[in-house]
């Protein structure tokens, strides 16, 4: 059935069949696969009574499988909770880029560019416009990455292309186009710059670009300022293959199949709601028949009149059905197979884990293909303190060395009750204690748990209490 829908998305041969790909997967984020169908799922028969097969109508019951397990998983990375510590040695850089992190809500940025990489890539763009970063994400189905042949990881260009209406374009300040007619769009960001050129007619023979002066800016950075991200690993094959692998792709014949089991399940209950009168040699039955309580039918002696009844069977096997397809949808994607009717008592942080352990293991990936650019998106900011005087919070940031090593501090999947936190301090305690690990180790350790944004000045206010401890002096004094 997937592949029914599939042909029936127009196939535009100006497009690569990548963008073709990555928008058919986009529809099935978005919940718009269907839109193509010409007949809704109620409508049996067509205008000249022809029977309309149940492929050609839209389902009239829609489960977002696919959307379901790409929140999860993105919400399990990303999310206030979940989302990651930029680590320093230097305390200087740590509480900037926590501060940077406040002020552009990189959260936000990062679980929009994850949800929207969930088709397979992504792109985030980064600016300093008015000495203020900024972040966006971009889709990649009309953008190009060319590598670097020399250092396969870093980019040379990206450039972005693809079909407007001219009415689009007229409120960026091109006055002289027809609102109605089609026009290519073309930019592209590279080391130094980022080029727009003047819209041209789709219907137009092709010509060189002309570059539009207006619109182009000067970055002057020394780096193409986006990060193109792979969303999973075992993506399309061949050697310029730029995309991941789709989140949700294994599940989507299954989602389909559900869709339709549930339209069908529903049809039958308006059916046994209402059902079709049967009406044998109706003898004194005059006019339109209306059936009630209040309307007797009279028929002939051997006449005969009833309801074409179904009974519930049916039903109940479609609905054991489609959740049987539900688990197996979810099995394939890892997704959250875990119900909330079987949590009889509260559960500990690894025990939730362990239960949940298919989603966690499909968030770890997404942790390293979306912390990686995150990380790369930290060390743009850093080249960017040595070229602008950037602010953040309206104070200027000193530049930061640029060998500065970051790193990513994770926190943990489920939030630990108070026996996991009970038995982390004991272990802790008797790690310390016997110097198998440092007491910074330790507070990093439980850092996530209790809020510690910065693990160097809790040490610090730790070693004062202690040594207000050892005076028998009260710390508060010295406020």
């Amino acid at each position: 059935m997937f592949t029914t829908l599939c042909a029936l998305v127009p196939a535009d041969p100006h497009y690569p069949e990548r963008t073709r790909r990555l928008t058919i997967l986009k529809r099935v984020l978005d919940g718009t696969l269907y839109d193509e169908l010409p007949y809704e799922f109620h409508q049996e028969r067509g205008a000249g009574g022809e029977y309309i097969p149940l492929r050609m109508r839209k389902p009239s019951v829609r489960y977002p499988l696919a959307r379901i397990v790409v929140d999860d998983s993105v919400s399990l990375v990303f999310s206030e909770g979940h989302f990651p510590t930029i680590d320093c040695s230097d305390q200087r850089v740590r509480a900037l880029f926590a501060d940077l992190a406040k002020e552009c809500t990189l959260n936000h940025v990062m679980m929009e560019a994850a949800l929207r990489g969930a088709i397979g890539s992504v792109a985030i763009l980064f600016r300093v416009l008015n000495g203020r970063a900024f972040f966006s994400v971009l889709e990649t189905p009309h953008l190009t990455p060319e590598w670097n042949p020399e250092v396969p990881d870093e980019l040379l260009r990206v450039t972005e292309r693809f079909k407007v209406r001219g009415a689009a374009l007229i409120p960026r300040g091109y006055s002289d186009l027809d609102p109605g007619a089609e026009y290519w769009f073309l930019r592209y960001w590279d080391e130094l710059d980022d080029v727009w050129f003047e819209p041209q007619l789709v219907a137009a023979p092709p010509r060189p670009p002309v570059r539009d002066e207006a619109h182009s800016k000067r970055h002057g950075m020394g780096f193409v300022p986006l990060v193109w991200v792979k969303n999973l690993p075992g993506g399309p094959d061949g050697v310029d293959a730029v995309d991941g692998a789709c989140t949700f792709r294994a599940a989507v014949e299954t989602t389909i199949e559900i869709d339709y089991q549930l339209s069908q399940a529903g049809r039958g209950l308006k059916y046994s709601s209402d059902p079709t009168l049967l009406i044998r040699e109706p003898a004194g039955v005059e006019g339109e028949i209306v059936r009630g309580g209040g309307n007797a039918l009279i028929v002939s002696e051997k006449g005969d009149a009833r309801l074409l009844e179904i009974d519930g069977t049916a039903s109940a096997a479609v609905i054991e059905y489609i959740r049987t397809l539900r688990e197996l949808a979810l099995e394939g994607v890892h997704g959250n197979r875990a119900s909330p009717e079987r949590l009889s008592a509260a559960q500990s942080g690894r025990a939730i884990e362990m239960m949940n352990q298919g989603l966690v293991w499909l968030a770890d990936n997404l942790r390293v293909s979306y912390g990686d650019a995150l990380l790369k998106l930290a060390r743009m900011v850093v080249r960017a303190t040595n070229l602008y005087p950037l602010r953040i919070f309206g104070e200027v940031v000193e530049p930061i060395p640029p060998g500065t090593r970051l790193g990513l501090i994770w926190p943990r999947w489920y939030a630990p009750s108070s026996e996991d936190r009970a038995r982390d301090a004991q272990t802790l305690r008797t790690l310390s204690e016997a110097r198998h690990i440092s007491r910074e180790t330790a507070v990093k350790s439980i850092a996530d748990v209790y809020d510690i944004e910065d693990v160097h000045a809790e040490l610090a206010r730790i070693g004062a209490a202690a040594g207000h401890a050892d005076a028998g002096t009260d710390p508060r004094e010295d406020a």
